[in-house]
């Protein structure tokens, strides 16, 4: 048989595959999913317990997110990324190391063929794609659900004939859940005016009195919450339980996909959220301004290259490099407040504070200069308009 690894989440669309391309296309199917903060173990078994049921000759899982971590959330953070000044990039900064990972484990296995279950109208087939030709370009790609057009009655009934009768209508919205937030699709995001319902979020407001913490940042890492030091993974798993109890993070990111049309989407990420807020305010105090102004743009490209799915450029790795060494004095503690649906960012402390007062303070007292200074400077720096306006007049 023609050996073909699968990625596979359990959902409609990839039990579909696992079905038709085991029993009609007569695949050894290898269905492999792999995990960026998504699952739990209980999840992952009855995953397998899926795949297996719908005819793959095996199922893998592959633990990544550490991985994830390393490779992409923690330059999101450095480069502060927020898609459209909106979107943390959740799911799509996920779906390229899912691609990495499946690729190279069909290479392990000496896969021909890898598919997966993307349709032809969204940004997933792109990624997947692009990755699987520029790491395996001798595999050959097969989506049977973007090839065959199916909607989603046409992939039920096929698997309702073939004895497989998931109540795959019940779910109502549609979840990606990740270490770097969950997105949450229906029919409100479908429209361009309506609002997701409070049920559609998979977190519900559970705490009502606010709290106030302090998040400790090194190198721009989180490294401590209430200085109980941990993992960044560990952290952020952390304040995603506690902040999604006071229903944190939610929101409805409105963007331009790789396909050239209008995407809608909604989220909940509380973590990645007050994660990037604290730390853009630390380097707001620790950063020059020309650092914080190349930031800026820097990290938005570096967010748009990873949602268009260019991850294995090269310009990329030097990006990358550029963010690491800016954030050398990133370090000190934020305090923050979680309220009912918000938050507040109040205030740093850092030994790498560039607000020092021994040289001035804003609007009060000037230590470092003149006045006769300060008006040389003003005069100078004026020299550009005056002769403009002189030309010109």
């Amino acid at each position: 048989m023609k050996k073909l690894v699968l990625a596979y989440s359990g959902g409609l669309d990839t039990s579909y595959c696992a079905k038709y391309l085991s029993k009609n296309k007569k695949f050894e199917v290898h269905a492999v999913s792999v995990n960026t903060g998504g699952f739990n173990d209980e999840e992952i078994q009855e995953i397998k317990e899926k795949a297996l049921q719908l005819g793959a000759t095996d199922y893998k899982s592959i633990d990544a997110v550490q991985i994830f971590y390393d490779k992409v959330v923690k330059y999101l953070i450095f480069g502060n990324v927020l898609k459209n000044n909106t979107y943390p990039l959740s799911v799509s900064a996920e779906r390229i190391i899912q691609a990495i990972e499946i690729v190279n484990y069909a290479k392990k296995i000496k896969a021909d063929y890898i598919a997966h279950g993307s349709t032809g109208a969204g940004n997933d087939q792109v990624r997947f794609d692009m990755i699987f030709q520029i790491l395996a370009p001798e595999i050959q790609i097969i989506t049977p659900i973007r090839d065959k057009k199916l909607s989603r009655l046409e992939e039920i009934d096929f698997l309702q004939e073939n004895g497989i009768d998931y109540p795959w209508e019940k779910a109502k919205y549609s979840i990606n859940k990740g270490l770097w937030g969950t997105s949450v699709g229906g029919k409100e995001t479908l429209s361009s005016h309506l609002p997701l319902p409070e049920e559609a979020y998979p977190s519900q407001l559970q705490l009502t009195e606010s709290k106030n913490l302090k998040l400790t940042f090194k190198k721009g890492e989180l490294i401590a919450i209430d200085d109980n030091k941990d993992k960044p993974v560990n952290n952020i798993e952390k304040l995603n339980i506690l902040a999604s109890k006071y229903a944190i993070g939610r929101d409805i990111h409105v963007g331009d996909t790789i396909i050239g049309i209008k995407g809608r989407v909604g989220f909940e990420a509380p973590a990645p959220l007050i994660i990037i807020k604290a730390h853009h305010l630390l380097e707001k105090h620790t950063l020059t301004k020309w650092q914080q102004h190349h930031k800026e743009q820097m990290g938005n490209w570096y967010g748009m290259m990873l949602h268009e799915g260019q991850y294995l450029d090269e310009v990329m790795r030097n990006i990358e490099v550029f963010l690491k060494d800016t954030q050398r004095y990133v370090s000190g503690d934020v305090f923050v407040s979680l309220y009912p649906y918000r938050f507040t960012i109040n205030g740093i402390s850092s030994k790498h504070d560039l607000m020092d007062s021994s040289f001035a303070s804003y609007g009060e007292s000037n230590e470092g200069w003149t006045a006769d200074d300060a008006k040389g400077f003003i005069k100078i720096t004026a020299n550009q308009g005056k002769i403009f306006n002189h030309v010109n007049s």
